[in-house]
């Protein structure tokens, strides 16, 4: 099978020759990887080859204006959410600060510079698509049509899960101009690319470790409404969508069957109700699932042996039936062994393979 064959056929809720594989990762410990494989630094291609990852990204460039000016030790996007540098033992990270949004009204918030749809070069994201014909093609990211965290990332956590609750105008008047833009964006993307994109990519985090994050109600009053118009864009070109979501997040799932969402990303093992055998118990034949080697576990505390454990545990759950693509939970960290790492891949290559 090809890498879109094999990924495709999983996400049909069928079995592949293999379980196809992803990789996502911070900084540290990709360039650790590159140059374990005997890679340059900017080899992001070769790397991919050597773990045998299936999937291939693509976006429109920007070529807009600049739209916010720079800030001190800050890097400022072009929605103007702002990120300082924390560094820590054993690398860093940006994180989110400054929240510019945060106190602003309605008339601020309908003034405040965002990009426009004709501000991206979709050439470029078709250009990407003939790059990687082969592999399973994805659009989009887990930033894609989220509300809770990215509103959080510019007007903070607090606010954002306040503003919902209250149907607060302000809040609502900034999600709406940027789910507008995304969906156009994606829009003119997926057209642009010509049937050669697999799968839309969107994401939305729903759970702490404990449980939901929001009420079921709300989700339903702010969130799936929202989303629901980039599941019918998918719809539309005949692609699944892939939703991404942190934390307990399983008590959306059967919303998500109901909306049209095929594919559930993440599925961090260790929050309530997120382990392999229940999601696979409760969920599978009914939805496909991309994720589930925790970041948090063995990888990153443990040894190569536990990390091989880990591995072929997951992979006896996730594998039956079909269903699964076999992805780090969210960015693999600094702090994870590069050796284990590499073994976590190995590991998906010797027990990923069916019929065998």
């Amino acid at each position: 099978m090809t890498s879109r064959e094999r990924a495709l056929t999983a996400f049909a809720l069928e079995t592949p020759d293999r379980v196809p594989r992803n990789y996502l990762a911070n900084p540290g410990i990709d360039g650790r990887l590159k140059t374990h494989f005997g890679l340059k630094a900017d080899d992001s291609e070769g790397l991919r080859q050597a773990l045998g990852v299936d999937f291939r990204s693509v976006a429109p460039e920007y070529v807009g204006p600049k739209l916010h000016a720079d800030v001190v030790d800050r890097q400022v996007d072009m929605w103007g959410i702002h990120r300082r540098w924390i560094a820590h033992e054993t690398g860093g990270y940006w994180d989110f600060c400054d929240f510019p949004l945060q106190h602003a009204t309605l008339e601020e918030i309908e003034k405040w510079p965002l990009p426009s749809p004709d501000d991206f070069d979709y050439a470029s994201a078709a250009e990407q698509c003939e790059r990687w014909a082969g592999y399973c093609i994805t659009t989009g990211s887990p930033g894609v049509g989220d509300i809770i965290n990215s509103t959080s990332m510019i007007r903070t956590m607090e606010q954002v899960l306040v503003d919902l609750m209250l149907d607060e105008p302000a809040c609502l008047c900034y999600v709406d101009r940027k789910t507008d833009i995304q969906l156009e964006m994606m829009e003119r993307t997926l057209e642009a690319a010509g049937g050669s994109i697999d799968v839309l990519w969107l994401g939305e985090d729903l759970g702490t470790q404990r449980g939901p994050l929001i009420s079921p109600e709300l989700f339903r009053r702010h969130i799936r409404p929202r989303h629901q118009r980039f599941v019918d864009l998918a719809n539309h070109y005949g692609i699944p969508v892939m939703m991404h979501s942190c934390g307990s997040s399983s008590w959306a799932y059967d919303d998500f069957i109901e909306m049209g969402i095929g594919i559930v990303d993440t599925l961090q093992p260790e929050p309530r109700d997120m382990d392999p055998a229940y999601l696979k118990g409760r969920y599978g034949g009914r939805l496909a699932f991309h994720g589930c080697i925790s970041t948090a576990g063995p990888v990153a505390i443990g040894s190569v042996a536990d990390t091989v454990a880990n591995v072929r545990k997951t992979m006896e759950i996730m594998m039956q039936g079909g269903g699964y693509a076999f992805s780090p939970t969210h960015q693999l960290q600094d702090n994870s062994p590069t050796e284990n790492v590499v073994a976590m891949y190995e590991a998906a290559e010797t027990f990923g393979r069916y019929g065998s």
